[in-house]
């Protein structure tokens, strides 16, 4: 975490060292697993992801540049019609009929003119905005393969009140090396929820932090229920029932 103008921001490249020393520590316990393979994917969707949120703060000067043309364009043919009326006529010979109509066309060139100008002004939110959802997702779908690299991983089976089948998943790991492996898991779910917050940050957009609210509250869940494992070979571990 960075101090920068008296307010704490999340460091982008902290974040990718700290998954790199993750992916280190899986790799030096578990080479070659499938798990520090999916934490090799988070390293580079970290990467991604700090290019992708210095990116949030860039302006698109091409649907600015577009905006400006536009309004220019309205102002000169407002203008150019304008110069078509005698304004004195007008004023002291007022055709009502007359200066409805005109003004009526006024009005619907102006709304044309005035949402045309509004679509393209507001094109580089969603553009951006679409951008940072694909990537959520992204981040998304990568809390929930993590979430099923653990699934198989069960310490209740320790307790002995379960039956065997020739299809059951086979225990090859030891109480502790199944506790780094869980909190190997749980470590990455957070970091992602990080990644999630790094894009809430760049932004005010209320979609935006709701969508990586949506991430971290995911991440949580799947956390939590991982960590509920890690207490179960806790508790077999301290009462002696757990096994090798």
């Amino acid at each position: 975490m960075a101090h920068k103008k008296d307010k704490f921001v999340l460091d982008d490249a902290m974040i990718v060292r700290t998954i790199e020393r993750l992916h280190e520590r899986i790799e030096a316990r578990f080479a070659g697993s499938g798990l520090g393979r999916v934490c090799a994917e988070l390293i580079d969707i970290a990467r991604l992801t700090a290019k992708r949120t210095a990116a949030l703060n860039h302006v698109f000067f091409s649907t600015r540049f577009v905006s400006v043309v536009l309004v220019l364009v309205w102002l000169s043919v407002m203008i150019y019609l304008g110069s078509f009326v005698n304004w004195r006529d007008v004023l002291h010979r007022v055709d009502v009929v007359s200066l409805a109509q005109a003004l009526e066309s006024v009005v619907n060139l102006s709304i044309l003119m005035g949402g045309a100008i509004w679509f393209i002004w507001t094109r580089e939110t969603a553009l951006k905005r679409r951008r940072v959802f694909r990537a959520l997702y992204q981040l998304r779908a990568l809390a929930h393969i993590i979430d099923m690299h653990q699934l198989t991983k069960d310490p209740s089976v320790e307790l002995g009140t379960h039956t065997v089948t020739s299809v059951s998943p086979q225990r090859v790991l030891t109480d502790f090396e199944l506790s780094r492996y869980l909190d190997y898991c749980t470590e990455m779910l957070a970091l992602i929820a990080k990644l999630a917050a790094l894009y809430a940050s760049q932004t005010e957009d209320s979609e935006i932090l709701a969508a990586a609210n949506d991430v971290e509250n995911l991440t949580t869940n799947l956390g939590r229920k991982i960590w509920q494992k890690i207490m179960i070979i806790s508790q077999l571990s301290e009462t002696g029932t757990s096994g090798t």
